[in-house]
């Protein structure tokens, strides 16, 4: 009979019972299920709900059932619904009667809700601890790279020269940004809504507070409407995942257009590339692509809880039996993504040559001819013209900036002198900006120091 069967005379349709069982993807919950009714049953003894050596042995059946799960011993029940009733279930098998009682003044609503505050509350832990590894590798493959000229890129056509490192450094802002989204995101999770029960509370005297406390929660939802209907910190996780992996998508298109014959500014390991069943030339970047399409599925996820979430009325309702797959898929994919770019960064070789050579071209040094008329005395505005007209002239005469003679440039304006082609060096183009946040080794090294700093902080 079912737990719930006491108002039902018929049995539940047998597809209807697999359609809306949720143990085939909830059964990850058992430690969190277990950890909440641990917490529960304790605190129904410590307020004389139920007696202290009732709450005893509940709570040391629940440990055991903990390791058999553990150990591989238990079969769930599909006809049992959910996580929290086959549990009930086996938990009852122990204790016969008693067993019965653990579910005194709460519901299933309110216990999943703790469970997915519990469950999510450890895996935003392991994405940062994840974040922290992989900014580590940033800053240690920038350390290496201060001198490392490259071209800066707009609309991914040759910018402004700068270095490996200051590009590196610009990943480390955003993955940095997302430990700070899923710091907040878990703070902003970490309330109890245990004790909410079904929508309004319990007529039974608990203690909320105490078995907030006992979960490690800074303490109870403040409305049991809201305790079990909210799914905010869920949508909130999936929200930064989805940036998290805007960001890691990014860096992979970089270095799959980075690892083409046409750059060849990196090499992939072995160990992360693979080949053609065709081509024997072949070397794929598919672990790149592999989370650049990924990305897609955490999106996905993402709009379909918001759109589950969005037309119901309070407080539970079944709909919501969904967000668990959709977060599940998506916290998944978002610690293999991690787990796989990591070490892929870590080994990839950096050819610093072809950087070089491909920073030299493209009229790169041009904002800094112009930059350099401007230290003269000539308008922005117009030492830009200048620069436009020259950079037009050269590519008549398929010339670079720096090929120019000086009679060739006084055409255009005679405040270039010969210290010019010294502004514009490739070297001095980089090493010229200095301003904070900026390529120039200088500040790139301050950059570094200030990033360690924080790590330090965070660890």
């Amino acid at each position: 009979m079912k737990l719930w069967g006491g108002r039902f005379a018929g049995t539940t349709d047998k597809f209807a019972e697999d359609f809306q069982s949720s143990i085939g993807f909830d059964q990850r919950l058992y430690r969190e299920d277990i950890q909440g009714s641990i917490a529960h049953a304790t605190m129904l003894g410590s307020q004389g709900i139920i007696s202290q050596e009732e709450a005893r042995r509940i709570c040391q059946a629940l440990q055991e059932i903990e390791k058999e799960i553990q150990e591989g011993k238990v079969v769930f029940n599909v006809a049992a619904e959910d996580i929290h009733m086959n549990i009930e279930q086996l938990l009852t098998e122990k204790l016969g009667e008693l067993g019965k009682k653990l579910h005194t003044a709460r519901s299933r609503n309110d216990q999943i809700a703790v469970d997915m505050r519990l469950w999510m509350r450890g895996h935003m832990a392991e994405v940062r601890e994840k974040l922290l590894d992989l900014e580590k590798v940033l800053l240690r493959k920038a350390e290496e790279h201060v001198d490392t000229v490259m071209p800066g890129y707009t609309h991914l056509q040759i910018a402004q020269p700068i270095t490996f490192a200051h590009h590196l450094l610009a990943y480390v802002q955003m993955f940095h940004r997302d430990r700070q989204r899923l710091a907040d995101c878990s703070r902003r999770m970490n309330q109890s809504p245990l004790g909410s029960g079904a929508l309004a509370g319990t007529t039974f005297p608990i203690d909320r507070r105490q078995t907030a406390a006992a979960l490690g929660f800074d303490a109870p939802t403040a409305n049991s409407l809201d305790g079990v209907s909210d799914r905010d910190f869920l949508l909130e996780y999936m929200a930064a995942a989805s940036i998290l992996m805007m960001h890691l998508s990014r860096f992979c298109e970089e270095i799959i257009l980075w690892s083409s014959h046409e750059y060849a500014f990196v090499t992939l390991d072995d160990a992360f590339s693979t080949g053609s069943s065709i081509m024997p030339q072949k070397k794929n970047p598919d672990m790149a692509e592999l989370i650049r399409g990924k990305t897609g599925r955490v999106y996905g996820n993402l709009m379909g809880l918001l759109t589950v979430m969005k037309g119901l009325p309070l407080a539970y309702n079944k709909d919501m039996q969904e967000d668990k797959e959709a977060v599940f898929e998506a916290a998944d994919t978002v610690l293999a993504c991690l787990t796989v770019f990591i070490p892929m960064l870590d080994t990839m070789r950096i050819n610093k040559q072809n950087m070089r050579n491909a920073a030299g071209g493209g009229f790169i040094n041009a904002t800094d001819m112009a930059d350099y008329l401007v230290k003269r005395g000539l308008p922005f505005r117009d030492a830009h013209g200048v620069t436009g007209r020259l950079v037009l002239y050269c590519e008549a005469q398929k010339k670079e900036l720096g090929q120019l003679t000086l009679e060739e440039l006084r055409r255009e304006c005679d405040l270039f002198d010969e210290d010019l082609y010294q502004a514009i060096s490739l070297q001095q183009c980089v090493a010229a900006r200095e301003s904070e946040g900026g390529p120039a080794p200088r500040a790139v090294l301050a950059a570094i120091r200030r990033a360690k700093e924080e790590l330090e902080l965070s660890e």
